[in-house]
């Protein structure tokens, strides 16, 4: 596919990378395949708590053969007529014992395997490729939408905002647009882009016709135009908004036919009739009448394409075209969760290492007994 034109479905993450992935992998802890067995607290769980019977079965052994060799050491044919005073040796003498214990304590909890649990949700949606389509013709210089402001700088600014919202929707999908202008001849100023501040920048350049010869109406032409883009994309939903302020003058290419060509290819067309007034020339100059606009024509393309034909008659109303037509361009969205765990037995397996590497250092030197 042409590089210029290509366009490809958007699939969009509502919910990023949980903080507390980022955090446990900073911290080295070791990603795991196991599942949360017995909820703790937060985001920690065991995996097998089942070990944790180990725990109290090994105490009661290790304290068993304890008393056992105490027993055999106070076996002794004499005994002093006075006890002694306890030395710092014998006060200690609980250490190795103590180590022992958190040692095992700690194999134990380390069998059960400790977990840390990242819940992660993502949204997923289909993106819409929406090609708006604007008229410059000479009719759009009349003020009649907004105090001081032609047709076409009201129109610019609430495409503007349409476009923009459509192509940097976090929460849905975002949309790619495309621009296109037309009086007698249409023109694609911008391909399709998820790019905002390009496809403005081009809005913002978009000025009304300079030369009589290039002046018209030719609402065929540009809708041909766009779908002929259109074709080019991937995208499930496609989408035309076609802006103007008159009747199509230019019969080369009926309107019509090019609503045929675009309900041909599954691209909806959205139509919108933008002003109050039909202005007409008299003696007087150009004066405006209550005469009203044929929008039957714009209708029917907005029929035959399965869209809908919009009018407004001023800024507000014209703002509530374009919401009306973020609304009804809204894909089905998909919320997947999925919960990543990382082990943490590395962090309790260590130090119940070092403890039995005390305890027996301690049994084997300062803390030794002799029977």
């Amino acid at each position: 596919m042409n590089a210029l034109f290509r366009l490809s479905a958007a699939a969009v993450p509502v919910g990023l990378a949980a903080p507390a992935a980022r955090a446990a992998q900073a911290a080295g802890d070791v990603r795991s395949s196991a599942e949360a067995g017995l909820p703790l607290w937060g985001d920690y769980s065991l995996a097998d708590p089942v070990f944790l019977l180990f725990l109290p079965l090994a105490a009661l052994a290790l304290l068993h053969g304890r008393r056992r060799r105490a027993a055999q050491a106070a076996r002794m044919s004499v005994l002093p007529p006075t006890r002694p005073p306890r030395s710092l040796v014998q006060r200690l003498a609980w250490v190795p014992l103590a180590c022992q214990l958190l040692a095992l304590a700690g194999v134990a909890v380390a069998l059960a395997r400790p977990l840390r649990g990242n819940v992660q949700s993502t949204t997923e949606a289909e993106g819409v490729d929406i090609a708006l389509v604007v008229d410059r013709s000479s009719s759009m210089q009349f003020e009649d939408l907004a105090p001081d402001l032609s047709r076409l700088e009201v129109v610019k600014r609430v495409v503007g905002d349409f476009a923009r919202r459509r192509m940097t929707d976090t929460e849905g999908a975002s949309d790619y647009c495309a621009l296109f202008t037309f009086a007698q001849y249409p023109q694609l100023l911008c391909p399709f882009t998820l790019d905002a501040d390009a496809l403005t920048g081009f809005l913002d350049q978009v000025e009304l016709v300079r030369y009589e010869a290039e002046d018209g109406t030719g609402i065929g032409r540009a809708l041909a135009k766009a779908v002929a883009v259109l074709r080019e994309s991937d995208a499930k939903s496609r989408v035309v908004v076609l802006l103007t302020d008159g009747e199509n003058n230019i019969d080369d290419i009926a309107p019509l036919k090019a609503a045929e060509l675009a309900a041909e290819e599954g691209v909806r067309v959205y139509t919108v009739l933008a002003g109050r007034y039909v202005y007409v020339q008299s003696v007087f100059g150009v004066q405006a009448t209550e005469r009203e606009i044929d929008s039957s024509e714009l209708e029917q393309i907005a029929r035959t394409t399965g869209g809908r034909f919009f009018r407004a008659r001023d800024q507000r109303g014209l703002e509530d075209v374009y919401a009306e037509i973020e609304r009804l361009e809204r894909t089905p969205r998909t919320e997947r969760t999925f919960t990543e765990t990382f082990d943490l037995y590395p962090l309790v397996l260590l130090p119940a290492l070092v403890a039995y590497l005390v305890g027996w250092l301690s049994s084997a030197t300062w803390a030794r007994r002799l029977p």
